[in-house]
């Protein structure tokens, strides 16, 4: 079943067919709703991830849950039972979200200026008061959104969805399915100068930035192109609010980088990495594939594949650990070292 045709109302077959389910109960049901299931009340779809909710699941008055296959049955409850209930709850959520989405114009407007040799897919859609500057192309179904400024000989892929206000500059390339939201910049200068004489000169950044597909990233998020070559982030990165990632920076496939990172230039990341939020990288190191980087930790030399660290500067989670719970006990320690020295005097 194609979910993008799906809209709610729907019955629980239905729902249960598009998330590849088993329906445990009554599959006539009809569903108008989804939500948590401590709010979820008749007609309310809801599912169950985490064993510590279980409690809940025995009193929720949602009319579906989605559940694990191992989960045993409840009475008097209609189960879909899935193989990821997260996952697939996300995949209801998606036929809602599709279904919300209210673009205020499914072409053109007439405000936006169009630059020459555009280049436009089929069913492209682009808000009022848009740049759309010389020699850009446009994938089909992607929606732009109002007041976007996308630079000359940029491409971006099909099915993209660029919200209000993002500026994207000149040769930057973003690939298909790829999500940004209000405010990013992508392409920026990247951040270099060179002292001569007393004075700071700015070197020209002349490089470029390269976004493969499925690749998400948050408000107020800044891509600064490269100086010479290519900023590159790869293929299902997904990247939070309020990141900064310098120029040359190469981040490899499927990573996630939380709100607030901010990653120095020519910084290689590998696939799978986890930066939790308000990492600092210093620059010209490189992380491995599947690095786990702690909340607030500051990374200020390679990292290992494979590896957890956490704090500053980023060492190996568990040793941090330690160090900071010695450090808990410093102002004890400081008073029976103050005795001792009395008692020696």
């Amino acid at each position: 079943m194609n979910k993008e045709n799906l809209r709610f109302p729907l019955k629980v077959k239905e729902i249960a067919q598009a998330i590849n389910g088993l329906v445990e109960g009554e599959e006539e049901i009809i569903i108008r709703n989804v939500t948590g299931l401590k709010e979820a009340s008749a007609g309310d779809i809801s599912f169950l991830s985490n064993p510590k909710y279980i409690e809940d699941l025995a009193t929720s008055r949602a009319s579906a849950i989605i559940v694990s296959h191992d989960l045993k049955s409840i009475k008097d409850k209609t189960l879909i039972r899935v193989k990821n209930p997260y996952f697939a709850f996300s995949q209801v959520l998606d036929i809602v979200s599709s279904a919300k989405q209210d673009y205020i114009t499914k072409e053109v407007h007439k405000t936006c200026l169009l630059g020459e040799g555009v280049i436009l897919g089929e069913n492209v859609a682009i808000g009022a008061y848009c740049v759309i500057e010389n020699e850009v192309e446009i994938g089909e179904g992607t929606v732009i959104y109002p007041g976007c400024y996308i630079g000359r000989k940029s491409k971006i892929g099909a099915k993209s969805l660029i919200y209000a206000n993002v500026t994207v500059r000149e040769e930057v390339s973003i690939g298909n399915e790829v999500i940004i939201h209000c405010g990013a910049v992508i392409g920026n200068d990247g951040f270099g100068f060179v002292p001569s004489q007393g004075k700071h000169y700015k070197i020209p950044q002349i490089g470029r930035v390269v976004i493969e597909d499925e690749v998400e990233i948050g408000a107020n998020t800044t891509i600064d192109r490269a100086t010479c070559g290519v900023t590159h982030i790869g293929r299902g990165t997904k990247i939070d609010n309020l990141v900064q990632i310098a120029h040359n920076v190469k981040i490899g496939k499927n990573c996630f980088i939380i709100a607030q990172v901010g990653i120095s230039g020519s910084t290689r990341i590998g696939d799978n990495v986890t930066l939790a939020g308000q990492v600092g990288v210093v620059g010209h190191i490189s992380i491995g594939d599947k690095v786990i980087v702690g909340a607030q930790a500051g990374v200020t030399h390679s990292i290992p594949a494979q590896a957890v660290v956490s704090g500053y500067p980023a060492r190996p989670h568990q040793k941090a650990k330690k160090i900071n719970a010695l450090m808990q006990k410093l102002p004890e320690m400081y008073k029976e070292i103050q005795e001792i020295k009395k008692k020696m005097k």
